[in-house]
């Protein structure tokens, strides 16, 4: 029996990460199913409590990770979904040698969900798009 090949690994990747965006969707952003709505503050708060510390509270990186004002995050490139699966269960080391990154603990769906649009919003800030 021959292995799994690069290809069939990415296209299972594919289907989790589109999974895991459908049950996001699906919850309204939390596992209870009920929509919980947060600003673009809030967004922010929760990025510089849970990101900054790595990605840097401008978002440009630190000796600990990658910049997410970087056009390798723009949305073509790592879908909002990449954002949840990477918070929710880890990345591993791929673009930056900054080692793999740990799951962050104790983010709701919908925390996640108003992380990204802060960060979508910077990025488009910067004229990442």
């Amino acid at each position: 029996m021959k292995g799994i090949g690069m290809a069939d690994w990415r296209v299972g990747a594919a289907v989790a990460v589109a999974a895991v965006a459908a049950v996001v969707a699906a919850c309204g952003g939390n596992p209870e199913g009920t929509a919980t709505t947060f600003t673009g503050a809030d967004g922010a708060a929760l990025y510089a409590q849970a990101c900054a510390s790595c990605h840097g509270a401008d978002l440009r990186g630190t000796d600990q990770g990658p910049p997410f004002l970087d056009a390798i995050y723009r949305p073509g490139h790592h879908a909002d979904a990449a954002f949840f699966l990477a918070a929710k269960a880890g990345a591993r080391a791929h673009h930056w040698n900054f080692g793999n990154m740990p799951p962050v603990e104790g983010l709701t769906d919908a925390q996640i969900e108003a992380i990204v649009a802060f960060v979508r919003e910077e990025q488009r800030a910067v004229g990442i798009e």
